[in-house]
């Protein structure tokens, strides 16, 4: 059987989140009306946008009908063909029965006005019916219609357009160790203010014995030199180096495969065109993440065209290139060796930088070999 993994977020980036035992949920999300069908599926906000005009329809001319009953128009002196012989003035003309005022009903609330039924000024109580019914139709209408354009101008939206790299890859840029992934947007217009964000999610041990099993972990990411600020106009890989001040800096190859950690990405911007707030998320966890590959290029300058072309059939594409399959800590302690420091290396580190022992990524069955030569 293939084995589940647990991540906290999936990698369209829904939450892997399921409440209960919640006091006074239904009560709580009432009291907040507007947000709960606006999170409403599709088809539950269409249901309740027809519901809404139906059941209301239906409500106001069984009112209009009591109202006319009770006046008797509808008796049979009364009823509108026979209102002329007898001088009979009803509360609404052309009203003789329930089907009618159902249409009343329909033509009073949306304001239509065909100009066959109408009230006169005999029943105060019917005047005061067709105001109201007025106001409200105005009301439910604007409500139902900030519902239904707040779900398409969602921020979920628009985060369907931008991508995550399905993998993240580490391989050494400058002589460091690195985690890179890549994102991008498929729209032309941009994120303005694009920011991105990472968090390791694992497990960690206090002091005093208390067991963490969800302990967020800031890391520090950014693209080139300009910081984890994007001018966002083509994809870019985003970088975390692994140095002393990453949770990552004693993890070599094999750990790598071995522990149990997500690494959460956050891509958060203004929508050009609309002017709204949207976040994209996705997730790799740690059998997503390649030793030893580097991300291929997309984006290529088009003489042709005179403009930058990106190609994102390569966009997942990765190539596999030499790199260290020990750790960034031991790696740095046989730089400094090299570098003539005498900073003697531990004999466990020395047995792992030789790196003897292959990484083999996922769905790959290769082995990478690197070998270290220390001038002692």
């Amino acid at each position: 059987m293939r084995r589940v993994r647990r991540r906290a977020v999936f990698k369209n980036g829904d939450c892997n989140v399921v409440q209960k035992h919640l006091q006074r949920r239904r009560v709580r999300f009432l009291q907040d009306m507007y947000t709960t069908m606006v999170d409403w599926q599709w088809r539950w906000t269409l249901l309740a946008f027809a519901l809404s005009f139906i059941l209301s329809w239906l409500f106001f001319a069984l009112i209009w009908w009591l109202i006319i009953y009770t006046h008797g128009d509808l008796e049979e002196p009364h009823l509108p063909e026979n209102q002329e012989e007898s001088g009979w003035a009803p509360c609404v003309s052309a009203i003789d029965g329930f089907t009618s005022c159902f249409l009343f009903s329909i033509e009073t609330q949306h304001t239509i006005g065909y100009g066959v039924r109408t009230t006169s000024p005999e029943c105060p109580e019917a005047i005061f019916m067709m105001c109201f019914q007025s106001i409200y139709g105005v009301m439910s209408s604007a409500f139902m219609a900030g519902i239904v354009f707040a779900k398409m101008t969602r921020a979920k939206q628009r985060a369907q357009t931008l991508l995550f790299s399905k993998h993240a890859v580490i391989c050494q840029r400058d002589g460091t160790l690195s985690l890179m992934f890549r994102v991008g947007d498929m729209r032309k217009s941009h994120i303005i203010g694009a920011g991105v964000r990472a968090q390791l999610i694992r497990t960690k041990s206090t002091k005093e014995g208390e067991v963490m099993t969800q302990y967020f972990t800031e890391l520090e990411i950014g693209t080139d030199d300009s910081g984890s600020d994007l001018f966002f106009i083509w994809p870019m890989v985003i970088e975390h180096k692994i140095d002393e001040n990453s949770p990552l800096y004693n993890l070599n190859a094999t750990d790598m495969l071995q522990d149990k950690f997500e690494i959460v990405v956050i891509l958060e911007g203004t929508v050009e065109s609309t002017g709204q707030s949207t976040q994209a998320r996705s997730s790799y966890i740690n059998t997503e993440i390649l030793w030893g590959h580097r991300f291929d290029p997309v984006v290529l300058y088009n003489k042709d065209l005179q403009a930058y072309e990106i190609d994102y059939a390569r966009f997942n594409e990765t190539t596999q290139v030499d790199t260290p399959l020990c750790s960034a800590r031991e790696l740095n302690e046989i730089y400094k060796i090299q570098e003539g420091f005498r900073t003697p290396a531990s004999p466990s580190t020395q047995s792992r930088c030789s790196c003897s022992s292959g990484y083999q990524t996922p769905g790959r069955q290769s082995r990478l070999r690197w070998q270290l030569s220390v001038p002692l």
